[in-house]
């Protein structure tokens, strides 16, 4: 069982933002950097948090992620807009592109940018939670490379395209983020990193049985789609709109590097204020989660979330209490970063 510690979201910025200053990014950038990793380890995400930090440094020794490099506008079509990554760090064109979709929404009501050749965005809610913060739906997703098998078939061909949603709300947003996989593969790093079994299986062994064994499903990374058949189709899908929207790399063309890079994401923004009604929006959705929670739970003691409101929860939490870090990884992020 890995070790954990406590850590305040102030220490963790600090020493992230010295780390990423260290990595020649300008001051503004690696404040973003340090501030959205924290961020995504507030909410508990420490998979696409705090853990994945050396991979992303990794990424840049390798040279798949330009330091200097951001996403620039290639084509326009009015609300609608192409935008190349260049190979610069996922977060920080994530950024640039759900603030350009959202200032698109305002003056349009609804507004899409497409990117091509950028890298992993790591937690896909944090672009949710931003699009909301500025009053705005948003449908976000992205292709990554084949980690799944597509139904029926022994070798991965297909990714898990996390997929987001996001509605504004004043008493808390709703932040929809999943993986098209059971379990995002950060997300099964994390439990073989802690020692423990996944809750479900999430994917197949080497002999092709399904498993809840993060050890045995990392051999040959091979994930189970949600849904079975019906996350498979969903998985090819987003993939498809992806590709031909951003006019960049299909899952087929990014498991062809030796580094998952160049992927394809999709920014959908939509002003709901277009509509005129905002107390009638506020009504329903109140309405829909006011039903949702008046249901007893199979587990006594058990409460019912809508999505978003359990890591709203744990970032009040951790924000008291300090964040759960594995000890090794904390001690590698310290001596990566003196």
């Amino acid at each position: 069982m890995t070790k954990t510690m406590r850590i305040s979201s102030q220490e963790m910025q600090d020493v992230l933002y010295k780390l990423f200053l260290k990595y020649k990014f300008s001051e503004e950038k690696a404040r973003l950097l340090a501030t959205t990793y924290t961020e995504s380890t507030l909410s508990g995400v420490n998979s696409h948090g705090i853990n994945r930090v050396p991979l992303f440094l990794e990424y840049i020794e390798n040279g798949s992620v330009k330091v200097d490099s951001e996403a620039q506008k290639a084509e326009t079509f009015g609300s609608i807009e192409r935008w190349d990554g260049h190979f610069g760090p996922g977060i920080i064109n994530a950024t640039k592109c759900t603030n350009r979709a959202i200032e698109l929404a305002k003056q349009h009501g609804l507004g899409l940018v497409a990117l091509r050749n950028t890298n992993h965005w790591m937690r896909g809610g944090t672009y949710g939670q931003m699009a909301a913060d500025a009053g705005c739906i948003s449908i976000l997703f992205t292709n990554t490379q084949p980690n799944m098998p597509p139904w029926g078939g022994k070798d991965s061909r297909i990714g898990n395209n996390p997929f987001i949603v996001s509605i504004p709300r004043e008493e808390g947003h709703i932040v929809l983020d999943m993986a098209i996989s059971q379990f995002a593969f950060g997300k099964i790093n994390d439990y073989k990193l802690r020692g423990k079994k996944l809750p479900f299986p999430g994917g197949w062994d080497a002999d092709d049985e399904l498993s809840n064994d993060p050890e045995k499903i990392t051999v040959k990374e091979r994930g189970l789609p949600i849904g079975y058949w019906k996350g498979s189709a969903l998985s090819i899908v987003l993939d498809m709109l992806a590709t031909l929207l951003a006019a960049g790399d299909s899952t087929y063309k990014i498991g062809l590097k030796d580094y998952e890079t160049g992927i394809s994401q999709v920014f959908l923004c939509i002003d709901p204020t277009v509509f005129g009604d905002k107390e009638l929006q506020h009504r329903l959705i109140n309405e829909i989660i006011a039903y949702t929670h008046d249901v007893e739970p199979m587990k006594p003691g058990d409460k019912i979330y809508y999505p978003g409101e359990r890591s709203a929860h744990t970032k009040e939490e951790n924000m008291k209490h300090g964040m759960p870090v594995s000890d090794s990884v904390w001690k590698k992020i310290l001596a990566l970063s003196s």
